[in-house]
């Protein structure tokens, strides 16, 4: 038998996987201007209200993977006081995704509300 905490902990990797290209998208496309992975991190932490929802170590895979679909674009610019960065920015192909994912994760939630709600009154 699964213990809670293994299966708790499973779900919520699965769930993250699935959330973070639909966030990282949702913190672009309302940022004025491009941002560097760190910035994205510290914005969804503070967010994110004490929860660890997203490891900033996993956002850096899923920026490329966005950025080899053409959801974003980088570009590498020197800063002087650290290494280059490289700043991240949503395209137009990205936005289109972005508002077919809001639908989606729009119905995703009203369906699982639903069925919690379904199940309260069923009791």
């Amino acid at each position: 038998m699964v213990e809670v905490v293994e299966a708790t902990r499973k779900f919520q990797k699965e769930l993250n996987g699935g959330m973070a290209a639909l966030v990282l998208l949702g913190v672009l496309d309302r940022s004025s201007s491009p941002m560097y992975g760190y910035q994205i991190a510290k914005l969804i932490e503070a967010r994110s209200r004490n929860v660890d929802i997203m490891k900033q170590g996993a956002l850096y895979p899923v920026l490329r993977s966005l950025e080899s679909d053409g959801l974003l674009k980088s570009e590498i610019q020197p800063s002087v006081s650290s290494p280059p960065r490289r700043y991240y920015s949503i395209t137009g192909p990205g936005r289109e995704t972005l508002a077919k994912w809001r639908e989606i994760w729009s119905q995703t939630r009203d369906l699982v509300d639903a069925v919690f709600k379904g199940d309260a009154n069923d009791k």
